[in-house]
């Protein structure tokens, strides 16, 4: 019987936030395991997530269809963890996130591989977010080229290195006001590490061919909730102030060329308008982490471990505080 050294797992956007997750649980199930991006000098961060020789970084970019034919060479599986959150130059939706996603997708086709694409819960090829429909169409591509493809729809994901409860934590360190915009829009933040699992769980072939799974974590919280954890766990007393849609997208107009914490672009603010949450049909379909047997980590559970350096003193700060 053939054992997972035996399999080698291309994974395309390894080195960033997800990715380094997925190629630890990767490794720890003994896969052989290569990491296609686009700087493979930067991706040495990878290395002590597993054995010696095991994680091997190459060059690809999904701009160039050579560049990731090569990278899947001799391959079985596939993984596309590759996206943006917003636009820059060249790297837009279209180009990374549907055409990227058919880029790898024709890549394993050609190579006999299986596929696992992460997408996100909100695609929609009739959503009025750019990035939605982007979504969408990079999960059609997919299928179209893998039917047999299992595509993993995750929430809003924290965890370490997140951009999310880390850019609400720096923004209360900031300002004694917070905009709260779209507070009742409701989200299921889903734990990095329990996304990672979920996918190595595919990889292992044990979810349905051609199946679209939703990943969110135990709790469905609304934003104004989540903000209301996150102030809990740095704790700092913050005045939450409504913000109307209309008014928040023109803010993005000018924020969407902010630096850091500050950047919030006008479709990002158009996603806020739609809850985030798993279907009650993916429930029910057990096409969910509680479905592939996964008991999923809580905000509150998790968060305090790294939002303690938004605290007043940081780790040395009373417990409670």
């Amino acid at each position: 019987m053939a054992s997972n050294t035996d399999t080698l797992v291309t994974v395309f956007g390894g080195s960033g936030f997800l990715g380094r997750h997925v190629v630890r649980a990767l490794a720890k199930r003994d896969y052989r395991i290569r990491v296609g991006v686009r700087r493979p000098e930067l991706a040495g961060h990878l290395q002590p997530l597993g054995k010696v020789g095991q994680i091997h970084a190459v060059q690809a970019n999904l701009r160039y269809p050579a560049s990731v034919r090569t990278a899947m060479r001799d391959s079985h599986v596939a993984i596309n963890l590759v996206g943006i959150l917003s636009k820059s130059g060249a790297q837009t939706f279209d180009a990374v996130v549907a055409e990227g996603a058919a880029t790898v997708a024709k890549a394993a086709a050609a190579m006999g591989a299986r596929m696992v694409h992460v997408s996100a819960i909100g695609a929609d090829a009739r959503s009025a977010s750019a990035y939605a429909r982007a979504k969408a169409a990079g999960e059609k591509a997919v299928l179209a080229a893998v039917p047999s493809a299992t595509i993993l729809r995750p929430s809003v994901i924290f965890g370490a290195e997140d951009q999310f409860a880390n850019r609400f934590a720096a923004l209360a360190r900031m300002s004694p006001v917070l905009p709260l915009i779209g507070g009742a829009t409701r989200m299921q933040p889903v734990y990095v590490g329990d996304v990672a699992t979920a996918i190595a769980e595919a990889v292992d072939g044990r979810t349905k061919a051609g199946a679209v799974y939703e990943l969110g974590g135990p709790e469905v919280l609304t934003m104004r909730e989540i903000w209301q954890i996150v102030l809990r766990v740095i704790g700092r007393e913050r005045m939450l102030v409504p913000l109307p849609f209309i008014a928040a997208r023109f803010q993005a107009m000018f924020l969407q060329f902010a630096p850091g914490a500050l950047k919030l672009t006008p479709d990002q603010v158009t996603m806020l308008k739609t809850d985030n949450i798993v279907s009650e049909a993916a429930t029910t379909a057990g096409l969910t982490l509680q479905g592939l047997g996964i008991s999923p980590d809580s905000m509150e559970a998790v968060v305090p471990q790294y939002l303690w350096r938004f605290r007043k003193t940081g780790q040395f700060a009373p417990k409670g505080a």
